[in-house]
């Protein structure tokens, strides 16, 4: 496959200088009439906005996930990950982080977590994850989270472009050299995100519509569930309500066209199945012969043999084999599956979506358990050896609990004494320091590693994380400044904290760009702008 990166990365030679002498021959065609700009500011300002559109952004983030997927498929050590966010500095803040602890952002996503849009960034309030936010808060919110993170690209470059001027007029040439191969190197904040189109808000037209204004706003790839859409529920409720195939891959090639349409190639289909959890379908399939995909869906459904004379007034009956069976169908006019036969269709669900144009699967399962995904994964790749997986690492799992008890269970069956654990209470702070819970936690910190080379998950993400961060920051604050400490609460467990770990966002104003816009009045106005970041600004006591 040709990857479609054509955008300027890091590792391209004196592409500052190309940038500058381009525009100086641009300036001199015009005959003076342009000679108060200044090519080298011009170039700076392209270098901090390296990426024009949204399709630009898909397509350049398309491809990292392409060369992502093939480099796990070598070596599933190497599998990727993202946090979830809800807002375009939270994303900003957590790629910031990332490039200052890691060193860059290689393997490192963004999710898009619907149940966030529906939570926090509805007009309507907070809402339950039942699609009934507003369908255009998806693509306005990736179109957020990719204004904040090239912002991050001019303020980072803002500092370098100083360090120069400030090198040039130190006479120090070494320095300076130095400082322009790090622009040359430099690596953008911009990273893929993968992006919740839910169940695709209505039918595969509308699918199709929001598909494209999701991908215009800059996302790479789109994940997609098997839920009916206007039934749609979290993953972890109850209450869900599948599609038969057909309807759901008529989703999937919409996504697929949209991406094509826009000329992004490489554009990445998540197709989720919640058939583990969901034990109701609004629909019995089409099918028109023995084994098709119809009759395999239909194949689960909960029937009860009828003679021809035993139907019933406004009975649905289906002919399987040469017999009448009457699927169960509840007063919500929805038909039931029968029990025990999640797995079967999770495995169904998988295999034909790969086959029909998806490139990642995500089953959603109801704890987090390595062995009973790799079960499933195991009987995917049978049919099709590279099927890999996003995986929930989801908040809505106790994983305390779950791991404890998965320690348990292991030791009892292996025999060892468990006497001294009470299993329905091990959540209690009173076994945090014994040995089960230390190889609980030990488990929980190689899940992600261990689960990528059993399970065949290719990217780790958690869906809800800076939901509950935000929240817990606050109530710890809130706790102490509104308390005994008052403002110490604050000076002691955030700024100070901030100055000492070296967060950026300490200078606040500079986070919000008022350096760049220095930068930019100087280019505008030269030595009459009236500049924000002078000796009297209040961010200079932080250094």
């Amino acid at each position: 496959m040709t990857y479609q990166s054509k955008i300027p990365q890091a590792g391209q030679a004196n592409e500052y200088q190309s940038h500058i002498a381009q525009v100086k021959q641009l300036v001199e065609r015009h005959n003076g009439a342009w000679d108060g700009i200044n090519p080298e500011s011009v170039a700076r300002m392209r270098l901090q906005n390296r990426f024009q559109t949204g399709l630009d952004i898909a397509r350049y983030t398309a491809a990292i996930m392409r060369k992502d997927m093939a480099a796990y498929d070598a070596d599933p050590a190497l599998y990727t990950q993202s946090l979830g966010v809800w807002h375009g500095f939270i994303a900003q803040q957590k790629m910031i982080s990332i490039k200052k602890h890691f060193a860059g952002t290689d393997r490192r996503y963004l999710y898009l977590s619907g149940w966030m849009v529906a939570a926090l960034r509805s007009e309507f309030g907070p809402l339950p994850d039942q699609s009934m936010h507003e369908k255009t808060s998806v693509p306005a919110l990736i179109e957020e989270l990719y204004t904040f993170l090239r912002q991050a690209d001019a303020r980072e470059l803002g500092g370098l472009f100083r360090a120069i001027d400030a090198a040039r007029k130190a006479g120090d040439s070494a320095k300076e050299q130095e400082l322009l191969t790090a622009v040359d190197n430099f690596q953008t904040h911009v990273v893929p995100i993968i992006a919740d189109i839910d169940a695709g808000f209505g039918n595969a037209e509308a699918t199709y519509l929001l598909a494209k204004k999701m991908i215009e706003a800059g996302a790479c790839a789109l994940q997609i569930e098997n839920q009916v859409s206007d039934e749609k529920q979290c993953g972890h409720q109850d209450g869900k309500v599948t599609v038969p195939h057909e309807v759901f891959l008529a989703k999937v090639r919409a996504c697929r066209y949209a991406f094509l349409e826009l000329g992004v190639e490489d554009g990445i289909i998540v197709t989720r199945t919640d058939s583990l959890g969901a034990g109701l379908t609004q629909q019995i399939a089409v099918s028109r012969e023995p084994g098709d995909l119809g009759d395999q869906y239909n194949s689960f459904l909960d029937c009860e043999e009828v003679a021809p004379g035993d139907a019933h007034n406004g009975d649905v009956i289906i002919n399987r084999n040469g017999k009448l069976l009457r699927p169960k169908r509840l007063p919500s006019n929805l038909y039931q599956f029968r029990p025990g036969t999640g797995e079967d269709r999770c495995v169904l669900d998988s295999i034909t979506s790969l086959q029909n144009g998806a490139d990642l699967l995500w089953i959603e399962t109801e704890k987090p358990h390595v062995e009973q995904i790799a079960g499933m994964v195991d009987r995917i790749r049978a049919v099709i050896p590279n099927a890999k997986l996003v995986y929930n690492n989801s908040p809505s799992f106790n994983w305390t609990l779950n791991f404890r008890q998965q320690v348990y269970d292991a030791w009892k069956a292996a025999g060892k004494d468990v006497s001294a654990y009470d299993r329905a209470a091990l959540m209690s702070v009173d076994y945090d320091s014994t040995d089960l819970a230390a190889e609980a936690d030990e488990r929980i910190r190689t899940f992600q590693a261990v689960g990528s080379k059993r399970a065949g998950i290719f990217h780790h993400l958690i869906t809800l994380p800076t939901y509950h961060t935000a929240a817990l920051s606050t109530d710890n604050l809130a706790k102490e400044y509104f308390g005994e400490q008052g403002m110490l609460g604050y000076v002691r467990n955030v700024q100070r904290q901030e100055i000492r770990q070296g967060v950026a966002c300490v200078k606040h104003q500079n986070m919000a760009g008022s350096d760049v816009g220095d930068d930019h009045k100087e280019y505008f106005a030269g030595e009459a702008a009236l500049k924000a970041g002078g000796a009297h600004n209040t961010m200079n006591q932080f250094g």
